[in-house]
């Protein structure tokens, strides 16, 4: 019998039209949508099916839009009785991942995303800095050379073990794309607006963690791994205190990823837009299934498949 683990999308995999195809065909997913409008005070899924990319792809909006499609996927699968022993999430699918384990209720769920948008984005804007995806490498020649640039350049998402994204001051990651032209496969910088996961957030750390004080964060109910240490955390105390400095570290996907198969996971099912982790996940494990959830064609398949 096949051990499922769910994971929730990332920042970035936002597309136009993205949820409306899941509420469409259920109740209870369209209600995650109408969950997040109350506290978020906008429409939210008519931001993701009306708006244009550039406004979506804004933080305070992309974050609580990717969450509530990720959780109105899960939702489909729920009524479908399908459940996993573990979760986890690549950054902000973190937040998702908490609410499908109990961590967090829906509305907490949504409260807590939207501070931490308004915090992130407000620090963006007053923060300058750049991502880079450094791509068929190792990350440990990736860590080696961000030491031999000038500035501040620092390894933040070590997303499989040839993909390893970067953030820093600007030019200190251009320095570093041009010092890995040669031997990587791609250099490819993000369309982000700071160094997020890095010392640049600090501002937006302080004010998320004052925002979620009163906030109760509950032990998981299944299995939870975190990116803040690549392991599984079963506090809830201890996961509300690690999600402020997670905005300052880096996201230790590949950990995770290798900690979930050393316990025995061998079913993957990205819940979110795109396709992202699937991916990521085929990059570091073999021998594993691999399937996802973000509109109605993909839930038939997944629903067949497990």
């Amino acid at each position: 019998m096949s051990k499922i683990c769910f994971l929730f999308s990332g920042q970035g995999s936002q597309k136009v039209g993205m949820g409306e195809d899941l509420c469409r065909v259920s109740l209870n997913a369209k209600r995650v949508f109408e969950c997040a409008s109350d506290i978020l005070g906008f429409d939210l899924l008519k931001i993701c099916c009306e708006s244009s990319a550039q406004k979506l792809a804004q933080t305070i909006y992309s974050q609580p839009a990717i969450m509530a499609v990720s959780l109105a996927a899960w939702e489909c699968l729920k009524q479908n009785q399908v459940a996993p022993k573990a979760v986890a999430g690549h950054s902000l699918g973190e937040y998702a991942a908490m609410v499908s384990a109990g961590v967090l209720t829906l509305e907490d769920g949504f409260r807590v995303i939207r501070s931490r948008a308004h915090a992130m984005q407000e620090c963006a804007e007053n923060q300058q800095g750049a991502m880079c995806a450094i791509i068929g490498i190792s990350s440990n020649v990736v860590e080696k050379t961000c030491l031999e640039i000038d500035g501040y350049v620092r390894c933040v998402n070590y997303n499989s073990p040839l993909q390893t994204v970067v953030a820093g001051q600007t030019n200190s990651v251009k320095s570093l794309a041009k010092a890995l032209e040669k031997t990587a496969r791609r250099c490819i910088f993000l369309k982000v607006s700071s160094a997020f996961h890095s010392k640049f957030m600090q501002p937006a750390a302080e004010k998320f963690e004052a925002q979620i004080e009163n906030i109760s964060f509950s032990d998981p109910k299944v299995s939870f791994f975190s990116n803040l240490t690549g392991k599984k955390v079963e506090s809830g105390d201890e996961i509300k205190k690690m999600a402020p400095r997670h905005l300052t570290s880096p996201v230790k996907f590949v950990d995770e990823l290798l900690a979930m198969q050393n316990e025995g996971f061998d079913s993957y099912v990205e819940l979110g837009p795109g396709r992202v982790l699937s991916g990521l996940v085929r990059q570091t494990l073999d021998n594993v299934k691999i399937l996802n959830v973000e509109d109605e064609k993909s839930l038939q398949k997944t629903l067949e498949n497990l």
